[in-house]
């Protein structure tokens, strides 16, 4: 007999601490400060007849992967039609231009991600498309994943993922 199963992975580990600010428009941004991001999954997958749905030890070695590929860096949006994000010359700094301001900040500390903005919401999109990538939805059956950012106690975001809907 199998039945769909949603196996929550939360783990104190499933963290990373970043530096960003948020765009709130043209003119207007938070200043630079911290979180302590933290990370769960949800998959919902069908058990086998061995009473399993999946070995969730692999995938809780790659939100792990996720979370130490952004800790400890400054976070900065690609995408936002209010910040200009560049190289210098010489790639040792990553220029970010607001509103007329320049920040610099070095690159071996940076992150530049394909978003919009650094905020809860787009992080949690952002890594749940690196966690579905290829065929890890295949490989263990799953039917719908959601992913959760949290940026503080009792405050978080989460995006959805199905297997024939796509992202909701």
């Amino acid at each position: 007999m199998s039945r769909r199963t949603t196996i929550q992975i939360r783990h104190q580990y499933l963290k990373f601490s970043a530096a960003h600010f948020t765009i709130f428009s043209a003119t207007d941004r938070e200043r630079l400060h911290g979180h302590n991001f933290a990370v769960r999954a949800n998959e919902t997958a069908l058990g086998g007849d061995d009473g399993l749905c999946f070995d969730y030890n692999l995938m809780k070695k790659k939100l792990r992967a996720l979370c130490d590929g952004l800790d400890e860096y400054l976070l900065l949006p690609n995408h936002s039609p209010h910040l200009e994000v560049s190289c210098s010359d010489d790639g040792a700094s990553i220029v970010a231009t607001f509103n007329d301001e320049q920040m610099t900040f070095l690159a071996s500390d940076t992150q530049v991600l394909p978003l919009s903005n650094i905020t809860a919401e787009e992080l949690s999109y952002f890594l749940l498309g690196k966690l579905i990538d290829g065929d890890v939805a295949e490989q263990y059956k799953i039917s719908e994943v959601e992913l959760f950012v949290g940026s503080g106690e009792g405050q978080s975001a989460s995006t959805r993922w199905h297997v024939t809907e796509g992202f909701l």
